[in-house]
C-alpha cells in the first residue's frame, strides 16, 4: 500500500509538472500576442504595400509605428483643420504630396491634446509624420508592413524595406549611371563632380553632385530629369565619412527623429583645414533626406531629396 501511495504521488507530481510547463507555454504565447496587440494599439495604419511603387506583387498593410501611447485617443481630423504650420511645413518639405489621412492624438489621462500625426504620399510612397500639440515637426515615424509588427528589425528580405539589412542595395555605381543622365549633367552642369547614385523602388535615379554646394538631382526610371535640390552644407572642401566618424549627437538625432532609418553616406565639411560641419545622407521609409550639423554635432537643417 505504501509502495502504492508513492507511486500515486509520483505520477501526480509529474502530472503537476506536465501541466505547469503546458502553462507556461500557453503563457509566453498570449504574451507574443499582446506584444503584436500592444503594437497595433501604438501604431495607425496608413495604406496597402500598393501604395509603394516597385514593392512587388505581395500586398500587406503599413503601419505607422508608435505613433501614440497605448491607450491615448487617436482621432481623425480632415486636413483643411490642420494647423497652419503643419501644413506649411508639408508643403515646404514634401512639395507635390497628396494627402492621406490625418489624427488627433489626445492624452488618456488629461483629454489634452498630446500631437497629430500626418500620413501623405510623397513620389509613389507614403509618409508618417509627428508634429507636436503646437503644430512642430518632431519626427518622421517608422513605417512597417503588418507581418513586421512584432521584433526590432521591421523588415524581411524581399519585402518594401528590405534595405533596412544595410547592404546599400540602392547605391549605383557612378560607372553604372546611365548614358542619357551622364549626358544630361554634362550639357547641363558641367562643373559639377558626381560624388555618389541611388536607384530608388520605382526605379528613378538619384544622383548627388559637388559644385561648391552639394546637390541632388533627380531623374525619372526613363532617365528624364525631375529636379535639382541644393543640399544644406555650405561652401567647403569635402571628405566621405564612415557613420563611426561621426559625432555621438548626430546619430542620438537621427535615431530619434528618423527610428529604424538607413545610413547612406556622410561627408565631412572643412574650411581651411577647419572643421565646419557634416552632410550626412539617409533613408527613411524609402525617402532620402540630406542633413546637416555642425562641427559640434548639432542639427542646422534637413532637407527632403526624394
Amino acid at each position: 500500500m505504501k509502495r502504492y501511495t508513492q507511486l500515486k504521488s509520483a505520477i501526480l507530481v509529474a502530472g503537476i509538472a506536465i501541466l505547469s510547463l503546458s502553462s507556461c507555454k500557453k503563457d509566453n504565447t498570449l504574451a507574443l500576442d499582446d506584444e503584436l496587440q500592444f503594437a497595433k494599439l501604438e501604431a495607425i495604419t496608413i495604406s496597402s504595400t500598393t501604395a509603394i511603387k516597385g514593392s512587388g506583387n505581395s500586398s500587406d498593410s503599413l503601419f505607422a509605428m508608435e505613433a501614440c501611447k497605448k491607450g491615448n485617443k487617436k482621432t481623425p481630423i480632415e486636413q483643411s483643420l490642420l494647423p497652419s504650420v503643419i501644413t506649411s511645413y508639408l508643403s515646404s518639405n514634401y512639395a507635390g504630396n497628396t494627402f492621406i489621412k490625418a489624427y488627433r492624438i489626445n492624452n488618456q489621462s488629461t483629454s489634452a491634446l498630446d500631437s497629430y500625426v500626418v500620413m501623405v504620399q510623397f513620389n509613389d510612397k507614403p509618409v508618417a509624420i509627428k508634429f507636436d500639440a503646437k503644430g512642430a515637426f518632431e519626427k518622421i515615424l517608422e513605417i512597417r508592413e503588418g507581418r513586421n509588427m512584432k521584433g526590432k528589425g521591421g523588415w524581411h528580405t524581399g519585402g518594401c524595406f528590405d534595405n533596412r539589412d544595410g547592404k546599400q542595395r540602392d547605391t549605383l555605381a557612378i560607372s553604372a549611371i546611365p548614358n542619357a543622365i551622364k549626358t544630361y549633367m554634362t550639357s547641363n552642369y558641367a562643373a559639377d563632380t558626381i560624388v555618389h547614385a541611388f536607384v530608388n523602388k520605382d526605379q528613378s535615379i538619384v544622383i548627388i553632385t559637388k559644385n561648391v554646394e552639394f546637390f541632388a538631382n533627380a531623374f525619372t526610371s526613363t532617365n528624364t530629369f525631375i529636379k535639382r535640390t541644393q543640399l544644406p552644407a555650405g561652401h567647403a572642401k569635402a571628405k566621405s565619412v564612415a557613420a563611426s566618424v561621426l559625432p555621438s549627437g548626430v546619430n542620438s538625432y537621427l535615431s530619434a527623429t528618423y527610428p529604424n532609418y538607413v545610413f547612406k553616406k556622410a561627408f565631412e565639411m572643412r574650411a581651411n583645414n577647419i572643421l565646419k560641419g557634416y552632410l550626412v545622407l539617409i533613408d527613411a521609409n524609402l525617402t532620402k533626406y540630406a542633413l546637416h550639423f555642425d562641427a559640434n554635432g548639432q542639427f542646422v537643417k534637413a532637407v527632403t531629396i526624394r
